[in-house]
C-alpha cells in the first residue's frame, strides 16, 4: 500500500462539481485531512468524508457576500511556506500555519457568464480573485505544493495518487497548466474590459500532447477540447489527429443531409451525400480506397452497426459522429488504440490564429458557403437542377481542401480532387488522372475551383474529358475568356463571388 500524505491538508474550493467525488474518495484514501469552503464543503460532506472548514482554520467566516473566504495568512503561509527552509517553518509553528499540500481549485465562469450576455455587474462579480490567488500561489511553491487547477486534470491526478505521491517533475508539470490556466483568465478580463473584442486571444488552458508534427518536436493544445468532443474510446489525440480533426469538422458543418467523409492530411480524400450512412460510406470509399487507408472519418449522423461493420474492414485512426447505436460502438471498439469521438453541438470561434516569423495571423473564419441561390448563371447554357445540386456539393468540399484546388463531383459523390498545386492546371491534371485510376467516368461530372481562372485553358482541359458544368468565384480581368470558351462548347459556368483560398 503507498505511503499516507501523513495528515497534511488538502485544500479543495471549486465552482464546478463533476469528477469531484472520485478525486475526493482518492485523496481521503491517501490521508489527506480536507478543508474546504462553503458549496464545496456541504458537496464532501453529503459524500461522506470529514472536511473542515477555511473559516474555523482562520477563525474568519467568509464575508463580503462570498469575495473573502480563503485570503488569510493561515491559508496561503500554508501554501507557501518552503519546507525545507528552517526559518518559514519556524513561523509556520509560531503562527500555527499548517502544511497545505494539495490545492484543488478552479475559477468561477468568467467566459460563460460573458457568453450568456449577462449584465455588466454579473459579469464583474465573476472575476475570481480568491481562486487564481490559490492557483498562483500554489504554483509558484509546487516543490512542496501540488495544484490540482481544473477538472480536467482529476483523472490524472488520481492515476498519480494510485501510485503514491507526485514527484517534483510532476508537481512542476501541473503548475505550468495552472499558470497557462490564470493566463487565459486574465487576458479573458482584459480583452472585455478594454471592450476590444475584435480578436480574441484567449485559447485557454494548455494540454501537453505526446509531440508534435514530428516526435522530435514538442507539442500542446491550448483550448477547452471537452466543448467540442468527448473520446469514448482508443489512444489520445496526437498534433496530427487535432489537426485532421479540425478539417473534418470545419468540412461536415458544410452539409445538412447524411453525408460521410473520409479526410487524409487535412483533405478529403472521399465525400457523399445520401439517403442512407451505409450507401455515404461505400460511395466515399469509392473515391479513394487507397488515401482512405489510415485516414480519418466523419459524419453528421448516428453510426448504426450495417455501416460500422462496413467501416471495420479498414484501417482507420479516428470516427466522429454525433452519436453511435450500442451494436456500432461493439463493432468500432474492436481495435483497441482507434479513437472514437462524439462530437458535440458546439460553436466554431470567430476567428483563426497561425502563428509565423515572429509574430502571429489573425483572420475571421471563412463562414460563408456557397448556396444554390448564390450561383449567377455567366453562360448561354444554365445548369440542370442536379448540376446546380452538384455544384453546391462540390463548393463545400473545394472550400475545405487546400490550395490551389480543383474539385471534380458527379452525383454527389467526391469523385478526384487536385490538392495543394502550385498551378490550378496542375490541380485539375491531378485530379483527372486520379479520377480515371479509380475508373471514374467524367461524362457529367462537375468541377469547382476555390479561386478564378485567369485562362481559359482549365475549362478546355476539362471540356475534353467530359466535364461540362463549372463553379468558381469569377474576378479575374481575364473571365470572359472562360465564358466565350464555354459558350462556344455548350457548357454552363456559374460564379459565386466568393473566393475559398485555404492555403
Amino acid at each position: 500500500m503507498p505511503q499516507q500524505a501523513d495528515q497534511s491538508y488538502a485544500l479543495i474550493s471549486v465552482f464546478y462539481k463533476d469528477g469531484l467525488d472520485k478525486l475526493v474518495k482518492s485523496l481521503s484514501q491517501r490521508g489527506y485531512r480536507l478543508l474546504s469552503t462553503g458549496g464545496t464543503r456541504a458537496f464532501i460532506e453529503e459524500l461522506g468524508y470529514p472536511v473542515e472548514a477555511v473559516e474555523d482554520l482562520t477563525g474568519y467566516p467568509s464575508i463580503l457576500g462570498g469575495r473573502v473566504k480563503t485570503l488569510h495568512p493561515k491559508v496561503f503561509g500554508g501554501i507557501l511556506g518552503r519546507r525545507d527552509l528552517k526559518h518559514d517553518q519556524e513561523e509556520m509553528q509560531e503562527y500555527e500555519i499548517p502544511s497545505i499540500d494539495v490545492i484543488v481549485v478552479d475559477l468561477y465562469p468568467f467566459e460563460e457568464t460573458l457568453a450568456s450576455g449577462a449584465d455588466h455587474d454579473s459579469i464583474i462579480e465573476k472575476i475570481d480573485i480568491g481562486g487564481i490567488s490559490l492557483i498562483r500561489a500554489a504554483a509558484k511553491n509546487y516543490k512542496d505544493t501540488w495544484i490540482i487547477p481544473s477538472r480536467n486534470d482529476y483523472q490524472n491526478a488520481i492515476s498519480i495518487l494510485e501510485k503514491g505521491t507526485p514527484s517534483q517533475e510532476e508537481r512542476r508539470q501541473f503548475a505550468a497548466r495552472a499558470f497557462a490556466i490564470s493566463s487565459a483568465y486574465d487576458r479573458a478580463i482584459e480583452n472585455y474590459l478594454v471592450g476590444d473584442h475584435s480578436f480574441n486571444l484567449n485559447f485557454g488552458p494548455e494540454k501537453v500532447l505526446r509531440y508534435g508534427e514530428n516526435p522530435h518536436q514538442k507539442g500542446a493544445f491550448f483550448g477547452h477540447l471537452e466543448e467540442v468532443f468527448e473520446q469514448l474510446h482508443g489512444k489520445e489525440l496526437s498534433y496530427n489527429n487535432l489537426l485532421d480533426a479540425d478539417a473534418a469538422v470545419s468540412l461536415i458543418k458544410e452539409f445538412d443531409e447524411t453525408t460521410l467523409a473520409i479526410l487524409k492530411h487535412n483533405n478529403a480524400c472521399g465525400v457523399a451525400s445520401r439517403e442512407n450512412l451505409t450507401q455515404a460510406w461505400k460511395d466515399a470509399l469509392a473515391g479513394d480506397p487507397v488515401s482512405a487507408f489510415g485516414g480519418i472519418i466523419i459524419t453528421n449522423v448516428e453510426v448504426d452497426g450495417a455501416t460500422a461493420e462496413e467501416m471495420n474492414s479498414l484501417f482507420f485512426e479516428i470516427v466522429i459522429a454525433p452519436s453511435y447505436s450500442k451494436e456500432a460502438l461493439t463493432i468500432l471498439q474492436q481495435k483497441k488504440n482507434r479513437i472514437i469521438l462524439i462530437l458535440k453541438d458546439f460553436e466554431a470561434p470567430a476567428q483563426q490564429f497561425r502563428s509565423l516569423l515572429n509574430g502571429a495571423l489573425v483572420q475571421d473564419r471563412d463562414f460563408v458557403t456557397d448556396r444554390i441561390e448564390d450561383m449567377e448563371t455567366r453562360t448561354q447554357r444554365a445548369p440542370s437542377a442536379e448540376e446546380l445540386s452538384d455544384l453546391a456539393f462540390a463548393s463545400k468540399i473545394c472550400k475545405n481542401t487546400k490550395s490551389n484546388t480543383i474539385v471534380l463531383a458527379k452525383g454527389k459523390q467526391l469523385v478526384s480532387s487536385g490538392t495543394g498545386q502550385t498551378s490550378r492546371v496542375d490541380a485539375l491534371k491531378q485530379a483527372i488522372v486520379k479520377a480515371k485510376s479509380f475508373n471514374f467516368d467524367l461524362n457529367g461530372a462537375v468541377m469547382a475551383s476555390d479561386a478564378f481562372f485567369p485562362f481559359p485553358d482549365c475549362v478546355e482541359i476539362a471540356h475534353k474529358e467530359g466535364i461540362n458544368t463549372v463553379i468558381q468565384p469569377g474576378g479575374s480581368v481575364k473571365d470572359q475568356l472562360s465564358i466565350d470558351y464555354c459558350n462556344d462548347n455548350n457548357m454552363a459556368m456559374v460564379f459565386t463571388g466568393t473566393r475559398h483560398f485555404k492555403h
